[in-house]
């Protein structure tokens, strides 16, 4: 008997379902039609969650990626669409984030011909994606849908873009199979497990940093067991502060933007580093300045999931091409000669951060570090915190203390715009938690309008608004080196509680530190998504810095 022909577009829902995708998320094209009509009638396997922008689709997606591991899956339509979705992929390939986009595209008769919002992917998205391709035969879809997963989640995990031609996507085919993708895992060798021993229990004073993505939870508990077997401080990259939990006697900091300078020091007067996962990149390096290019003065153990990142800036002595999954357990298991030796930095080391997060004044009525107090003491240990870019963010990464993973969703590229839509993805994905977007006025209003999103998937996230009225970092910036000199970084900003409660969302505006909480908590006991604007005062440009001080420098 031959096989049942299908279209296209139900061969790739049928192989995305197959690979285990559970959720989508996307603004519906005509492009892609087809597809769309598979969606019909599979929404208990495989849910789309329409969003009103692009972008926010393809942050949505890259943070489903972040909390669960598995490729975040979106869909946007040709042309502007794919091109609004781009930032989600430039956030994925920097935070090495498995993510799939499929992108509708023109139909093959019209190819070449400057069509109707007609863009070649493949070198349009070629900087930005491990993998770019273009679909052009209904019965390979299977084969095409397979190698995304694979090659999304192996190696450095990272996104990957996949165009649907209209006309394939209609285009009858056999019914395919497809076998299930798993990832393929770098393993360290026991040759690089011996080397890691000896260089450690040789070192004065180790210094051992987590980070990148590839983590779970287990592995996450696998490294504290090593921690506190071998007495050990650890340190975390930029923005990968729920790799180790904050409340642990043995965690002692983040070296992102802003860094603790008694961490940054550390970290420079060490003797062996370890560090686990973290590219090592721009911002955990201070610009490739807290440690020297090419060659650290340290011994530097480095172990990352893409082979051709080990050597890429700096070159270590021991290079060991493994995940966090497959090294956390070998690593619990590890007993360090020597180790007893250590047991003073580490509670120094500690007891510096606890100084280092203990809130300090800003200019104001609003006192930004108590309300992170505040959170870090009321608020479950698994809740999930989002932000996007902006100096709001400093006083969240200093005095917010995460103590689960996967709690922090935040993107490593700086992009704004992604707190609001991150936060909604990870309430739809996990709706028993607590998850809050926290945003900059500059930052909220790029995504804004998903607040639209949250009200019609019920998506209870409870949104704080930090208002300034201006870009405050590169405010900052531009008061620093052209003092008085205000340029383009003032705001005009609407009435944000009213605009919230036009999508029928809680909404409160906060403009003293003592009325935060009784808002947190009326948001909390809501029953639907909440937002809190908060007034804070402009001179409050970050948690160590006034606009007066900048410019009097």
């Amino acid at each position: 008997m031959p096989n049942k022909q299908i279209t296209g577009g139900q061969a790739l829902i049928d192989a995305l379902i197959a690979n285990g995708a559970d959720t989508a998320f996307g603004v519906p094209g005509e492009s892609y039609l087809a597809a769309l009509d598979a969606f019909h009638g599979a929404e208990e396997k495989l849910k789309f969650i329409t969003t009103r922008h692009e972008a926010g689709a393809a942050n949505m997606a890259e943070a489903y990626g972040k909390m669960t591991g598995k490729p975040g899956i979106c869909f946007v339509t040709r042309g502007p669409g794919a091109s609004h979705a781009t930032i989600g992929l430039h956030t994925a390939f920097q935070d090495s984030t498995p993510m799939i986009m499929f992108i509708g595209q023109v139909a093959a008769d019209q190819v070449e011909r400057e069509a109707f919002q007609e863009i070649d992917y493949r070198r349009f998205l070629s900087e930005v994606t491990k993998w770019t391709a273009e679909i052009n035969d209904a019965s390979r879809m299977a084969e095409y849908v397979g190698r995304a997963f694979r090659v999304a989640t192996s190696g450095r995990p990272g996104p990957v873009a996949l165009a649907l031609p209209e006309d394939m996507l209609r285009e009858l085919c056999d019914a395919q199979e497809c076998v299930p993708y798993k990832p393929a895992l770098a393993h360290p060798g026991s040759a690089d497990m011996a080397e890691l021993k000896k260089l450690l229990e040789g070192a004065e004073r180790p210094f051992v940093m987590l980070g990148g993505s590839g983590w779970d939870n287990q592995s996450v508990a696998d490294m504290q067991a090593f921690a506190e077997k071998n007495n050990l401080g650890i340190s975390v990259s930029f923005r990968c502060q729920d790799r180790f939990n904050n409340n642990h006697p043995n965690y002692i900091g983040d070296m992102g933007i802003g860094a603790n300078p008694k961490l940054v020091k550390r970290m420079q007067d060490a003797d062996v580093i370890l560090v686990l996962g973290p590219r090592l990149g721009e911002m955990t390096t201070g610009g490739y300045e807290r440690l020297s290019v090419p060659v650290p003065s340290q011994t530097l153990i480095h172990m990352h999931q893409g082979a051709e990142e080990l050597g890429r800036v700096y070159q270590p002595d021991l290079a060991i091409n493994a995940t966090p999954q497959t090294i956390a357990p070998l690593l619990k298991d590890m007993e360090l000669a020597g180790s007893d030796k250590w047991t003073g930095q580490t509670a120094e080391a500690r007891a510096d951060f606890e100084a280092w997060t203990t809130p300090n004044e800003n200019p104001g009525n609003v006192q930004v570090a108590k309300l992170y107090e505040h959170m870090r003491e009321v608020l479950p240990e698994d809740s999930i915190f989002c932000n996007g870019a902006g100096n709001y963010a400093a006083w969240l990464h200093r005095f917010y203390r995460y103590r689960a993973f996967p709690t922090q969703l935040a993107p490593t590229s700086g992009a704004m715009g992604y707190g609001v839509p991150a936060a909604i993805a990870a309430k739809i994905v996990h709706p028993e938690k607590t998850v809050i977007a926290c945003a900059g006025d500059g930052c909220f209003m790029m995504s804004a309008m998903e607040l639209a999103t949250a009200a019609r998937y019920s998506a209870n996230v409870i949104f704080l608004v930090f208002n300034n009225s201006m870009f405050g970092t590169i405010r900052m910036h531009q008061e620093r080196d052209y003092p008085y000199r205000v340029s383009g970084t003032e705001l005009t900003n609407p009435d944000f509680v009213a605009m919230a409660e036009s999508f029928d969302l809680h909404a409160s505006r906060v403009d003293t530190t003592d009325a935060f909480a009784p808002a947190l908590d009326a948001a909390r006991k809501s029953g639907k998504p909440a937002l809190i604007e908060i007034t804070i005062d402009p001179e409050a440009i970050g948690p160590t810095a006034t606009l007066s001080g900048l410019r009097q420098k």
